[in-house]
């Protein structure tokens, strides 16, 4: 059959030596050597059946018969890239997005900033960001419907087969609306149960240093809990009322910073722990999971966290 031996090297090669009208430039743009070109369109020709180049003067022209060819190679390398690069789309567009669980704290500061600049990136993956309590994603990542958590250290019974990579520490708060009661005056532990208090999950990583926290402190029962790991409830209700939300301070940095809520001025420093990088330990990340670590990492380091 005529033309079944014709290959993309024969037509990209003759299009180029066309578009140039030189076998010189098309070597040199195709970055091969000359020899290689005029052996190709020999190549091209002997299948044809014709000659598709003459020589005119010290150039070359095209032939009628390669005047013809050329309209059909050229339509042809055109329908075969965007066939490629439909194809290498539709992969693309298939491919698993990256799974990242992060904790609320790390939802609120940190994930904005780290997505900005993966996406600048311009790998064109697609990322799923969930959120919840911690042992929930660590379970998530262990049977592998995460691919990276961040958030805070879990204890080590927790950390079987996940390694951990630290990024900054950060320490828990107590957050009124500004203006609120609590801020004026002393005892401020001893009248904390005369206010509704937002206290964190019993499954939340913080939750055990929290209670510590109270029970040094002579605290006991609290008659007016919620416990809730909605940072966009706590942050409304707390706005809206004289509850105590006691939280990661990466939640609610912003609205500290903005004059919005105000922390109680409480020594938690025993609440500070570690915030990081949490992966299968047996897991090698892919390029675009690489990317957004490094992206993480980044923004960690450019936002202080509250401590």
């Amino acid at each position: 059959m005529i033309g079944a031996r014709v290959k993309f090297r024969h037509l990209q090669t003759f299009v180029e030596v066309a578009r140039q009208k030189s076998v010189v430039k098309a070597a040199d743009s195709l970055h091969i050597s000359q020899p290689a070109v005029t052996k190709t369109i020999r190549e091209l020709e002997e299948e044809l059946g014709v000659a598709v180049l003459e020589r005119d003067g010290r150039g070359i022209r095209l032939t009628r018969h390669g005047e013809v060819f050329l309209r059909h190679a050229g339509a042809s390398l055109t329908a075969l890239r965007q066939g490629i690069d439909s194809v290498s789309q539709e992969l693309l567009d298939n491919a698993p997005p990256v799974r990242v669980g992060a904790l609320p704290t790390v939802s609120t500061r940190i994930m904005p900033r780290a997505m900005t600049l993966f996406l600048e990136e311009g790998t064109r993956s697609r990322i799923k960001i969930v959120t919840g309590e911690n042992a929930v994603l660590l379970e998530q990542l262990r049977v592998g419907d995460l691919d990276l958590v961040v958030g805070r250290l879990a204890a080590p019974e927790k950390m079987t087969g996940f390694s951990f990579e630290h990024l900054y520490s950060e320490q828990v708060l107590f957050t009124v609306r500004v203006g609120h009661p609590l801020l004026a005056g002393h005892s401020l532990l001893n009248r904390l149960g005369q206010y509704p208090v937002l206290m964190p999950t019993r499954g939340s990583i913080i939750r055990p240093l929290v209670e510590q926290l109270l029970i040094a402190n002579g605290v006991g029962n609290i008659p007016t809990q919620v416990e809730t790991v909605s940072d966009a409830f706590g942050r409304a209700f707390v706005r809206s009322s004289d509850a105590v939300w006691i939280i990661s301070s990466g939640v609610v940095a912003g609205d500290i910073a903005d004059g919005v809520l105000a922390a109680l001025p409480l020594d938690t420093s025993e609440t500070k722990g570690p915030v990081g990088l949490t992966l299968r330990a047996d897991a090698t990340p892919p390029l675009p999971l690489s990317i957004l670590m490094q992206t993480i990492r980044q923004a960690a380091s450019d936002i202080a966290p509250v401590a």
